[in-house]
């Protein structure tokens, strides 16, 4: 810039003219830039001296700005600082209108902005201040008034200030965000940033404040204004051992769904159609985990790429249903439609688990743009270095919200609160949970985080599930959660994909997981149902991928490969990818059988992902976060082979036969006691030579295993009271390329079984009905799983000395 035209800048606006011509108010004292007087001008305004994008130039004095009045907005009178956000009530005299409250501990000033339908700006000063909560009612701003905040304060990125009123700031807590037309907050200008992106030095280029607007160019929040008291819904409240939970996508599971009206589908009105919940009542699951549905926004590198964030785990509103998956408007319009989804699945007996991102947001590091919570207070709100212009990372998103702080942990709680109360659903599960238990540096099951939800009225009571770990250092903590707390289960799906790829080295592990991992959660009072057992989720192989491919096939998310795990504990079953050999066709789909069974016979709470059931393929993409495409929504007409018709039949069977069984989704761990004088124990591990397992035997390669799940006398009793008491199961497990003749357990275990399901057969319907005898010999074929139940037990001498390593 040349020197005539940094003296007009600084003329005319002291520092503070934007492209579009208008000018904020200034900070109050000190720098006009807010800089301390000792930072080095070629890092503090950039190696030419000036600050940004016809910013301020250094080394001009301070003081009030020369601007240009603004038209007078509506009134605003004092208002309330709680609650926080925008809420439509009465105020003084019983005048409509909206209560604004915004906590800026570090603002200088604070502007409401207004926005009408053509995208015109109306500006109100908030000066009321209390508690470091800026607030003020505006009487007459009604339901459907789109507005964000601009936050006057110090730029300084060497100690963690980042204050920038050019950028319009999305309320933290707005409850409606408005879609920008066509690109879904994708378009990510120069203008978004605070910093100057294309700065040509880019290692200050953070430090460099860009002063362009940008409000054209972002989301804004909505008022939105909902009494709606849920009298008329019921939720299902299916306990914990009793669930069956099933990932899915908003989007991605109707927008191929031929059921579901074009117009509806890869919407919240879409799942909530009838064609999409009656595979879900077909299916038997009782819960819905639904990937991220809070708003968020897309990468700056992956728009570059022409793709968009498809997973959502990029959260811009804590309280905003995302404003795309809604096919009734974005102007308020989705939170009623969203309320509508959870509805009629409550209707259908399925409650609604949302997967929460609370431990970073789109925000990202330094070099990220500036949308909320950077720009209204950014070192109350995230964790910082001890060099301050950098972010804590534990999560390799760029930036870890700072949960151990009284506002930000207020943030979180109403953020969970008011989806429970007010939007109906029923539990969270946490991404990278251990981000929000860390206390200074290490996670501490004493945190601020998880004592506050511990004793939460509301929250106490929903169903909890942790993803157990983050990405820094101490961050694996599966096992570690306090009770109410439920655990993806890690160990579980790493031992069975083991077991049926043949590369565990014995069955220690796999028995530990299919009785309910009792060396993880056997304390503090936890129960069996602490273990969210899986073998897929939506990072990583889908479960054909997980038997067609060894290697993962990313190139299509243009990463050259570089993305997604390369740890897949996957098997080809002999060739890689799709493939014309009914040979390798037959074994895969028997994989997924013996998958499917292990998953659902097992001790714990089954967690499906939706598609699995009837062969979904994202063609060996182990990480389809930005396949908004083909690629990851679900292929309807697979359900039109015969082939994974059977597949899905044989899940719903096994969904029917934990709910059917008490046995199959016990409340307590297992015991290896006998339970009466006959010497008969509520679990029993077996050799296919029919004898009980010993301590040699568990340390020995195998690739088989037994158990027996005793129905007699299950631990707990009913609503009413009463002892509950079930059919015994003998299950045999078979990872083997060859049969095995496998002696059936007699007495006292059972004097004869019935053969319940057989995972070598593509139709189960043969299956069913074959009786075979205690003591008998029974070929158990390879890779398959046997489920026999006990048609009449036995007496007889006690077995042997009982196995004490599956105890609570």
């Amino acid at each position: 810039m040349s020197s005539a035209a940094e003296q007009e800048a600084v003329e005319t606006v002291a520092g503070e003219v934007r492209v579009d011509g208008s000018a904020p108010a200034p900070p109050v004292g000190g720098r006009a830039d807010g800089h301390p007087q000792d930072r080095p001008n070629a890092l503090v305004n950039g190696a030419n001296g000036v600050n940004g994008v016809n910013g301020q130039v250094a080394g001009r004095p301070a003081g009030r700005t020369a601007r240009v009045p603004a038209p007078p907005g509506p009134p605003v009178w004092p208002g309330s600082s709680h609650p926080l956000g925008a809420r439509y009530r009465s105020g003084p005299d019983g005048t409509a209108g909206t209560n604004f409250a915004l906590w800026a501990p570090g603002a200088e000033a604070v502007e409401l902005c207004l926005f009408d339908g053509r995208g015109a700006e109306t500006r109100c000063s908030l000066t009321e201040l209390t508690h470091e909560i800026w607030h003020g009612f505006l009487p007459g701003v009604r339901p459907g008034q789109r507005y964000g905040f601009r936050v006057h304060g110090r730029w300084d990125p060497w100690t963690g200030a980042r204050h920038n009123p050019a950028k319009l700031l999305l309320d933290p807590y707005a409850r409606a965000v408005d879609a920008l037309p066509g690109n879904d907050y994708g378009a990510l200008p120069p203008e978004v940033y605070g910093h100057v992106r294309d700065w040509p030095q880019q290692y200050i280029a953070d430090t460099v404040r860009d002063d362009r607007d940008s409000a054209p160019h972002v989301p804004k929040g909505v008022v939105v204004h909902d009494d709606d008291d849920w009298a008329d819904d019921v939720r299902p409240k299916t306990p914990w051992a009793d669930s069956v939970i099933y990932e899915l996508h908003v989007r991605g599971f109707t927008m191929r769904h031929p059921g579901v009206p074009e117009q509806l589908r890869g919407t919240y009105a879409g799942l909530a159609h009838p064609a999409a919940i009656e595979h879900l009542t077909r299916l038997g699951v009782t819960a819905v985990e639904l990937l991220p549905v809070h708003q968020f926004a897309h990468e700056d590198h992956l728009l570059r790429r022409g793709m968009r964030n498809y997973w959502g785990y990029n959260s811009i509103g804590y309280f905003a249903p995302h404003a795309a998956y809604s096919s009734s408007g974005t102007a308020g319009q989705q939170v009623g439609e969203f309320k509508r989804m959870v509805r009629a699945l409550h209707a259908a007996g399925i409650e609604v688990i949302l997967d929460v991102v609370y431990n970073h947001t789109a925000e990202a590091g330094e070099l990220g743009p500036t949308l909320s919570l950077r720009g209204i207070d950014n070192r109350g709100y995230y964790r910082l270095q001890n060099d301050q212009r950098r972010y804590a990372d534990y999560t390799g998103c760029g930036n870890t919200l700072h949960a151990g702080r009284p506002n930000v942990l207020r943030l979180i709680t109403d953020s969970l609160r008011y989806w429970v109360t007010e939007m109906g659903v029923d539990g969270f599960r946490f991404d990278l949970a251990a981000a929000l238990a860390r206390s200074m540096h290490d996670v501490d099951m004493l945190s601020p985080f998880l004592a506050v939800i511990a004793q939460d009225p509301v929250l106490r009571r929903v169903k909890l599930i942790a993803e157990p770990w983050d990405v820094g250092s101490g961050g694996y903590q599966v096992g570690a959660f306090p009770p109410l707390w439920t655990e993806w289960n890690d160990r579980y799906r790493d031992a069975v994909r083991d077991f049926w790829r043949g590369a565990l080295p014995d069955v220690r592990d796999l028995g530990y997981r299919l009785s309910g991992s009792s060396d993880l959660y056997a304390w503090g009072g936890r129960r069996p149902y602490a273990s969210v057992n899986f073998v897929t989720a939506h990072d990583g192989f889908t479960l054909r991928d997980l038997v067609s491919y060894e290697r993962k096939h990313n190139e299509a998310n243009g990463e050259d490969g570089r993305d997604g795990t390369n740890d897949n504990r996957s098997w080809n079953c002999g060739a890689e990818g799709e493939t014309d050999d009914p040979r390798i066709g037959a074994l895969r789909r028997r994989q997924l059988r013996n998958l499917l069974t292990t998953l659902l016979l097992s001790t714990g709470v089954p967690m499906l992902v939706a598609g699995d059931e009837f062969g979904r393929t994202q063609g060996g993409n182990n990480n389809a976060y930005c396949q908004d495409n083909a690629t990851s929504w679900l292929d309807w007409s697979l359900l039109e082979d015969p082939a994974w018709r059977e597949l899905f039949a044989l899940a719903t069977r096994l969904t029917a036969l934990r709910r059917e069984h008490p046995v199959l989704r016990r409340r307590a761990f297992f015991s290896g006691r006998a339970q009466d004088a006959d010497g008969l124990r509520d679990l029993a591990w077996f050799t296919p030579a029919g004898t009980e397992m010993t301590e040699r035997d568990w340390y020995a390669p195998a690739a088989a295993l037994g158990l027996y799940l005793s129905g007699r006398d299950i631990p707990g009793r009913d609503e009413r009271g009463r002892q509950v008491s079930d059919d015994s199961f003998l299950a045999l497990l078979h990872a083997g390329d060859r049969p095995v003749e496998w002696m059936l357990p007699g007495a006292p275990w059972a004097a004869s079984y019935e053969l319940v399901l057989d995972t070598s057969r593509e139709e189960q319907a043969a299956a069913p009905g074959t009786r075979h005898r205690g003591g008998e010999r029974l070929t158990v074929p390879a890779r398959a799983v046997l489920l026999l139940r006990v048609a009449g037990e036995g007496a007889g001498a006690p077995p042997g000395p009982a196995d004490r390593r599956f105890k609570t």
